[in-house]
């Protein structure tokens, strides 16, 4: 079996019902009463504010984008690249690449032009499908990318770039049928980047089988039935979120792509689609409950009744989040989901929404899954020690594609040794310490920035930390904390100061400052970043006022 079976099955059982729909909200809407009034009413860019797509249409869109690849000679193991914003075409965009036998290589829809141009010759793309929102980095590299030899751009014929064909005009011409391309679970289905956070992306090269195990993992996680509704807001290039999405896809229920992050269209989408289950990242938890605190969102004028699961991934979860969220929404399922790209997405590690007494733990190794916790020479280690999280499945990478090297350093004996570390309680539930290159050593001690991250956000003034190790003559290494307030909050230096007492001594971080934290699209904390504007000369304390 291969993923495009179950898009097939869905046309089949469910061909008129809505599989997909797309929210494109904007400031003028604030007002309506609800979205669905506008289902006819163009957007300035000449989009819907809302569209939508029966399984039935979504699979021949799949196949007549399949067909049209292979009229332009992409054979099976050819790379067809993906640089889109959330949208009603990209899944079927997707799909229809894999129908065809190649691979689909999701691009990053922030990388700048230089990193659009290493990635497309680092996965050897002979493809790619791209909109409009990309079209002055593409008009910069295209001369230099000989290798790709047809584009599609999905988008309007006036704005259709000369190099490109457009994508709505030739699919049209083409067959709504399956392609007679015979797959395998073991063939070659995809390549996704690394985030790069810690220097430039890698490719992570996936077969088949990992979209099924993820499919698997993610339905037995959380019970997706026909009849819920699935809201996805996340990056559709990065695993967590397609992943998630392939939920919906098992069981054939509806899902609700949301292009906007703002706490009032999130609300309000669930209130409107009648959405059952949403993902977010933690800082989309916290603005959601910033705002209903601060009273500019009042949810009880919406109808969240129906809302049964919020699940959290990408990055440690502070329990004091948690705790917060279930005084708003008590009535709410919980889960937290642990994975990587390498692990085709979230699930190789999972809480449950039946373990809420564990919450600040990863959980234990997902449906289908294995997971230990070793030490520097690969034995496991005892509960309360900590060691490198290492899984085991269906699920886990190939390889790094061109790179042996890398490969290497990460998988052992068909294990995937995440970076992560991590220890376990007595009961076997996991719990993430830090990613193994974010430890701090200070004069030999091994100082984990997430304990001290997770304390310093239950102070009711701070919205986000950050900690992060600087130089330091005497002990190698000591602490930095970048703290951002929350909006209307005010601290003084030595209030956080006073307020980190409660620490042990050597956790306490020994400087304070004041700023924004950067996040990649997926929510994670890029230290990098950090460690360079405050890791050295560059090292500024500040007083913290809001």
């Amino acid at each position: 079996m291969v993923i495009t079976d179950f898009l097939e099955r869905n046309a089949k059982i469910y061909a008129n019902e809505v599989a997909l729909v797309e929210i494109n909200p904007s400031n003028e809407m604030d007002n309506a009463k609800t979205w669905m009034e506008f289902n006819l009413i163009e957007s300035a860019s000449g989009g819907k504010y809302r569209r939508e797509m029966t399984w039935n249409e979504f699979d021949k869109k799949a196949n007549r984008f399949a067909n049209l690849l292979l009229t332009r000679g992409i054979r099976k193991g050819d790379k067809v690249g993906i640089l889109m914003m959330n949208s009603l075409e990209w899944l079927p965009c997707y799909f229809g690449v894999l129908k065809t036998g190649a691979l689909a290589v999701p691009l990053n829809f922030r990388y700048t032009a230089d990193e659009i141009k290493y990635c497309a010759e680092l996965a050897d793309l002979r493809c790619l499908v791209f909109s409009p929102e990309f079209i002055q980095r593409i008009d910069t590299v295209a001369p230099s990318l000989p290798g790709i030899k047809d584009m599609f751009f999905v988008g309007s014929k006036e704005t259709c770039p000369d190099y490109a064909d457009l994508y709505g005009e030739y699919v049209l011409f083409c067959s709504t049928q399956p392609p007679a391309v015979a797959l395998d679970e073991n063939d070659d289905a995809a390549i996704y980047f690394s985030s790069g956070t810690t220097g430039r992306p890698k490719a992570i090269l996936h077969a088949h089988k990992a979209l099924i195990c993820s499919c698997l993992t993610e339905q037995k996680h959380h019970s997706q039935t026909h009849d819920d509704v699935f809201l996805c807001i996340p990056p559709l290039y990065h695993t967590g979120a397609k992943m998630h999405w392939f939920g919906s896809l098992i069981s054939g229920s509806r899902a609700v792509i949301l292009r906007g992050v703002k706490p009032e269209w999130i609300l309000r989408a669930v209130s409107d689609e009648r959405a059952t289950i949403v993902w977010l990242l933690v800082p989309w938890a916290q603005d959601i409950l910033d705002s209903i605190d601060s009273g500019n969102v009042d949810i009880g004028k919406m109808n969240l009744s129906q809302w049964r699961l919020m699940h959290i991934g990408a990055q440690p979860v502070p329990p004091s989040l948690i705790k917060r969220w279930l005084e708003h929404f008590p009535n709410h399922k919980y889960d937290t989901n642990y994975g990587l790209s390498e692990s085709i997405g979230p699930g190789c590690v999972h809480l449950g929404v039946e373990n809420i007494h564990k919450v600040g733990a990863i959980g234990k190794a997902g449906f289908g899954w294995k997971a230990k916790i070793v030490d520097a020479n690969g034995n496991e280690v005892k509960p309360g020690e900590v060691g490198e999280l290492a899984v085991f499945g269906d699920g886990v990478m190939k390889c790094y594609y061109k790179n042996p090297v890398a490969t290497d350093e990460i998988l052992r004996d068909g294990w995937l040794y995440t970076g992560d570390m991590a220890k376990t309680d007595d009961d076997g539930f996991i719990y993430l310490v830090d990613r193994k290159k974010d430890v701090v050593i200070s004069g030999g001690e091994n100082i984990y920035p997430v304990e001290i991250e997770d304390f310093l956000r239950t102070n009711n003034s701070i919205k986000d930390a950050a900690v992060i190790g600087i130089p330091d003559a005497r002990l190698g290494e000591t602490t930095c904390a970048i703290i951002e307030l929350k909006d209307g909050h005010t601290a003084t230096l030595e209030e956080l100061n006073e307020f980190c007492q409660a620490l042990p001594r050597y956790k306490r971080p020994h400087k304070i400052i004041l700023a924004d934290i950067p996040r990649n699209p997926t929510g994670k904390i890029e230290k990098p970043v950090l460690r360079h504007r405050y890791g050295g000369d560059n090292l500024i304390t500040s007083q913290i006022k809001g």
